[in-house]
């Protein structure tokens, strides 16, 4: 594929941007009465108003055009065919799989592939239905009332998010999610459960990987010391993994496995087994409901064309700033407190996908590739670091979440959510000027002085790009389709900037490297390979910890 700063429509924007970048978004409301409808998708529930961003029709004309030529609809096509494109890890990428129906496919696959997705949905409804009838009972015959999950990364990023964005309806037992091999991580989550009825849900598709492995190990010695025996194991813990011969030799019952394909990649892989303590907590009618939402924005993604695609749509703005604007960094501010892990989830999303300086032909990418993600709840970010968004020297982009519907009693107190999350996508977008502050500060009494020095201050530029989400309400296939939504966003930025967004080769240095390093920190090994800064802290902590 051609670089992308050669071809024919990176230069079209490249000189389209030298004419707007100036062009305050105010004016581009004022010449336009019907902005918000020229600058809006609606779909799955979801209305996308991106009109508070700094492009013109021409700009999202020529952005289609770098879509087009970038291939993103075949590389799509591609994807939904189960063509290989994990290109360095030979694999296919079906996630779109794991939620699809026959009635309408997204997926162009055989058979046997869909058989086995919907015989894991069977098996994991029969399980989860016995978990939450009682059917499946603890060592000791009593009922389950703790599910944990141990996993890390999407083992745990994914459903854990789900399961708290979810929790209105959430029937069945509680759950928690163990990550960290802090062990400050497991010990607190355990000293408020029973043994006798907690479930441990231990999430690795290779049953190998060192933080999940560690915390289940000290999980089964937790189970096996409080109950008296080893048979206690069966009942207390099964696995969502593809390594049967682990899974048995740790002590679960090869019957309590719940495999995924080697398709699924992990940040996508809440749709699949992983996804067990979700259906296990709302039970498996709201867990296939997730599943109708996110096959309905894949059908969406598929089917609408370019400037009616909300994916496509997010992922040109994202590629508009951060290629031609320069930003680094990209704020998602859900205005609904059930979605506090989902900022969470899409780092890892994307920038585990997209943070990548290599393209597919193994070069160097000469120009910017996947942001910063990052985020917190309204209102509380409010009263944390949007004062930088509002007049900080760095422009960061926003994408604001918001129900109109809550699920909840408080009304009021949801309407002022609301409230708050349009008031600042509209400052953001409008600033105040010099002329308005000072009238202010004349119409409330400030003498003059006092106002000169107190202009510079309460200035807002104002120009501050953001899109809104707005959701009809939030509720299971709602989320699905806002999940898929992000997922598809990020493989249309990987597709126009030519990375693979599918592997994670820079994270297995760190690993590779803290296996060593633990052996030395218990004295094994003089630590003699690494550099001085590394080999010195290990001395240390051999000092102060013995």
């Amino acid at each position: 594929m051609a670089n992308l700063t050669d071809t024919a429509a990176w230069r079209a924007l490249d000189a389209h941007f030298r004419s707007v970048s100036a062009v305050h978004m105010r004016d581009l409301f004022a010449r336009d009465s019907g902005r918000f409808e020229r600058f809006c998708v609606r779909t799955c529930g979801i209305l996308l108003d991106y009109s508070k961003n700094r492009v013109t029709a021409e700009t999202m004309r020529l952005l289609h055009a770098l879509a087009r030529e970038r291939g993103v609809t075949e590389r799509a096509q591609a994807m939904f065919s189960g063509a290989h494109i994990n290109e360095t890890e030979d694999r296919a990428v079906l996630h779109a799989l794991l939620r699809d129906s026959r009635d309408s496919p997204v997926c162009d696959v055989g058979d046997v592939l869909r058989a086995g997705v919907e015989s894991s949905l069977d098996s994991m409804e029969r399980f989860s239905e016995a978990v939450r009838s009682g059917g499946w009972r603890g060592r000791t015959g009593q009922r389950i009332t703790d599910v944990v999950n141990i996993g890390i990364g999407g083992s745990d990023l994914g459903p854990g998010m789900v399961c708290r964005a979810l929790a209105p309806y959430a029937d069945g037992p509680r759950t928690h999610f163990v990550s960290n091999i802090d062990g400050a991580h497991l010990t607190s989550t355990l000293e408020c459960l029973d043994p006798a009825r907690t479930l441990f849900v231990v999430a690795s598709k290779t049953f190998t990987t060192m933080e999940t492995m560690t915390n289940a190990r000290a999980a089964r010695r937790w189970i096996v010391d409080s109950l008296g025996e080893d048979a206690a194991v069966a009942r207390h813990f099964v696995a969502a993994s593809t390594n049967r011969a682990a899974v048995a030799e740790f002590g679960i019952s090869p019957d309590s496995m719940f495999a995924f394909q080697d398709w699924v990649g992990g940040r996508y892989s809440l749709w699949s087994a992983i996804g067990l303590p979700i259906a296990i907590a709302t039970g498996m009618e709201r867990f296939r409901e997730l599943l109708a939402g996110a096959h309905a924005m894949d059908l969406h993604f598929r089917d609408a064309p370019l400037d009616r695609n909300m994916p496509v749509t997010l992922a040109l703005l994202g590629t508009w700033y951060v290629n031609f604007f320069g930003v680094e960094t990209h704020a998602v501010l859900a205005y609904d407190q059930r979605l506090d892990r989902f900022a969470a989830h899409l780092q890892q999303l994307d920038m585990e996908s997209n943070g990548k300086s290599v393209t597919l032909e193994g070069t160097t990418a000469d120009y910017a590739t996947g942001p910063i993600v990052w985020g917190e709840p309204g209102t509380n970010g409010q009263h944390a670091f949007f004062q930088l968004l509002h007049q900080g020297t760095r422009l960061v982009p926003a994408d604001f979440i918001v129900a109109a519907h809550c699920d909840h009693t408080l009304a009021d107190q949801h309407r002022l959510l609301v409230a708050n999350c349009l008031a600042q996508s509209e400052a953001l977008m409008l600033g105040k000027s010099a002329h308005e502050v000072r009238s202010e500060l004349e119409a409330s009494g400030d003498p003059t002085q006092s106002a000169d020095s107190l202009v510079p201050h309460k200035v807002f530029d104002g120009n501050r790009p953001s899109s809104t989400l707005l959701l009809d309400r939030l509720d299971a296939a709602t989320l699905g389709a806002l999940i898929a939504l992000y997922e598809h966003k990020v493989f249309v930025q990987g597709a126009i900037w030519n990375v693979n967004s599918f592997d994670q080769w820079g994270v297995e240095l760190g690993k590779a490297l803290a296996t060593s390093i633990a052996r030395e920190l218990l004295d094994h090994g003089d630590g003699g390979l690494h550099d001085a800064s590394t080999t010195g802290l290990i001395a240390e902590y051999r000092r102060l910890s013995h």
